[in-house]
């Protein structure tokens, strides 16, 4: 089953086709870093529109790097959501235009449930499994018995993760996007500033990262103010090593909670290599998967996958018609 599949939820604008939910026959993404970097984050008008002026363009490199033809398309499925409406809409309506017009069934697909199945292209994901969902907008703990049967164990009560490594990043003089450049530096400095760890309540599994977010501002701002230098190496490895420090107990509470056979890491920030070297260190003992570099930001890819087995369970939809949404809810 050959699926094309749109991602469009934020800044990057992606197509790709996969079979069988695992062959990779091509994979496209345009990213608008550059753009946004000017502004510090991404500036959802700019990112539709940059969308709308690439979108055919890269429908086409996705097709001609797949070397097959349209008739050759078994299923469509893009996006719906979660994302900036206005860079979703884009993506829908490409989608839908190119499916109506081609007589191809049409699927919509949850942006979160599609980073869990990034793992699904290079590894078989073994059940009953916990995925730890880790991004610029999302921190969740996601219980998972079987293909598409999922339970919200935990969130996050206020920033996601990747959203406090970007404000932290800004705090410190660092460039957009922050996460990787304070992964880097951290890497280079000493846990030195001893920052809280908000663990919440231990025997659940919700996270908080606005209080370590101000902490760090905090401490830079005093020590502004007191004309005292901020060493920034050691400022992200405090940072980071609190984060982690959170993220893998709540991951290993969890595991062991549930009695999961694998642990999924997806998202963004599970291209972070502090995070990579300390889970697989300090939980030996479960099978840990984590999607390839190019499969952990937003991509097309992942949705192909997702939407594989999702159209299995839930067949197309009986019209064109297909709306976005912007919440947080992996479940719609």
């Amino acid at each position: 089953m050959r699926i094309l599949a749109v991602e469009s939820s934020c800044d990057e604008t992606s197509v790709a086709i996969l079979e069988d939910g695992k062959k990779v026959l091509s994979h496209i993404v345009l990213s608008q870093m550059d753009i946004h970097a000017i502004y510090g984050g991404v500036v959802p008008e700019i990112a539709s529109r940059n969308h709308v002026v690439h979108m055919t363009r890269v429908f086409e490199q996705a097709l001609r790097e797949a070397n097959i033809d349209v008739d050759d398309i078994d299923l469509v499925a893009v996006t719906k959501g979660p994302g900036l409406i206005g860079s979703l809409l884009v993506g829908i309506n490409a989608a839908t235009a190119f499916a109506f017009a081609n007589s191809i069934p049409l699927i919509g697909t949850n942006h979160l449930i599609g980073h869990i199945y990034a793992a699904n292209i290079e590894h078989d994901l073994k059940f009953p499994a916990l995925a730890l969902l880790v991004s610029g907008g999302h921190t969740e703990l996601i219980y998972m018995k079987d293909h598409m049967e999922f339970e919200l164990l935990g969130t996050t009560q206020d920033d996601a993760v990747g959203e406090a490594y970007d404000k932290v990043a800004r705090t410190l003089g660092l460039s957009y996007p922050g996460g990787p450049i304070v992964d880097k530096l951290a890497a280079l400095g000493e846990d030195t500033y001893h920052l809280p760890r908000s663990f919440l309540d231990r025997d659940a599994f919700n996270f908080s990262f606005s209080g370590l977010k101000s902490a760090v501002i905090n401490l830079v701002h005093n020590a502004e103010q007191k004309g005292e230098e901020v060493n920034i190496n050691n400022m992200c490895a405090s940072f980071q090593a609190s984060v982690l420090d959170v993220l893998i107990e709540k991951t290993k509470l969890a595991a062991e909670k549930y009695q999961v056979k694998q642990i999924i890491v997806a998202g963004g920030v599970a291209a972070n290599r502090g995070l990579r070297k300390r889970i697989f260190n300090e939980i030996p003992n479960i099978e840990i998967v984590i999607p390839s570099m190019k499969y952990c930001t937003d991509n097309a890819a992942m949705i192909a996958a997702a939407a594989y087995y999702q159209y299995q369970k839930e067949g197309a939809l009986h019209n064109y018609l297909l709306g976005g949404y912007s919440t947080l809810n992996f479940e719609e």
